[in-house]
């Protein structure tokens, strides 16, 4: 009996539809952002995961808040499937080719979560980090998934527990964090806490403190953190790289929680930067201009 259990999952799961949801429009609309989100936590990253469960043989579904934005992120995974054939079917082009059509056709989109859900074993949620937008959402589609979905938040900094509680499945929720690129990257985090923003950003908000404090540009103290620590990145880099905004958000929740922790302490200069909707490579500016 409890072989047949396992055959039957195992069934299951190959044919498991994963839902992707990023910014939908009705809940995005609600917050004082912008509403065009595609950071480190947000469009960009889920990309990588989008291409990655699609390459490996699943139904994708890409939900997002506009049928711009939508084919958008399909051609940007379509560059990144020919980039990677062209390494990985060097001296076989045509089965680089049938890799990528074979792909694509795992990729569908659509702008209406709820309609989605409906069909879906696993969804992924990556919007705006922002514990009442994030509640909201999934306390919506609760009502439409199956009983048997699996509600995942690839959240930085929230508690999942907070999370799982606007949802009738505490049992089926779980933290799914990825790091961008996916593909490249061999750690996701589902540990309580997430280790890495716990350290990485206290870090960023150190030298943004540094930099207010008119100890040094942030142009030094990127290059000494390349230099001298090995970081592929400076720390003001990564900012604009991740998302002012998401940035914010992160270290305002913590604040909250925590308001006497010196190390969540929020930044007036990260805050007039968010104000500005200077929020860093996806707005063409943030503590740096980008063409």
């Amino acid at each position: 009996m409890q072989k047949k259990k396992r055959t039957t999952r195992r069934a299951v799961l190959m044919k498991t539809t994963y839902f992707l949801s990023l910014v939908t429009s009705s809940l995005q609309a609600q917050t004082p952002l912008p509403t065009h989100y595609c950071g480190a936590c947000s469009t960009c990253l889920s990309i990588q995961k989008y291409k990655v469960a699609a390459a490996s043989g699943h139904t994708v579904v890409l939900v997002d808040q506009s049928d711009e934005i939508l084919k958008k992120s399909t051609k940007g995974i379509e560059e990144s499937l020919k980039r990677v054939t062209k390494k990985k079917f060097a001296d076989k082009p045509e089965a680089g080719a049938e890799f990528i059509e074979k792909t694509l056709k795992n990729l569908t989109t659509s702008t209406d979560a709820v309609a989605v859900v409906h069909s879906t074993d696993l969804v992924i949620e990556a919007i705006v980090e922002n514990q009442e937008i994030k509640n909201e959402l999934f306390k919506r589609l609760d009502k439409f998934a199956p009983e048997h979905t699996i509600f995942a938040s690839n959240t930085s900094s929230l508690q999942i527990t907070q999370l799982a509680n606007s949802t009738t499945r505490q049992d089926r929720f779980g933290g799914l964090h990825f790091f961008n690129p996916v593909p490249m990257m061999k750690l996701v985090e589902d540990t309580p806490g997430f280790i890495v923003n716990r350290l990485l950003v206290p870090y960023m908000m150190e030298a943004v403190r540094l930099f207010e404090r008119g100890d040094a540009s942030k142009e030094d103290i990127d290059v000494a953190m390349k230099l001298g620590a090995g970081y592929p990145m400076g720390p003001f880099e990564l900012l604009d790289y991740v998302g002012l905004d998401t940035s914010k958000y992160i270290i305002d929740g913590w604040h909250s929680l925590e308001p006497n922790n010196p190390l969540f302490a929020p930044s007036p200069l990260l805050n007039k930067l968010v104000k500005e909707k200077k929020l860093g490579k996806k707005t063409g500016e943030g503590f740096y201009k980008y063409k």
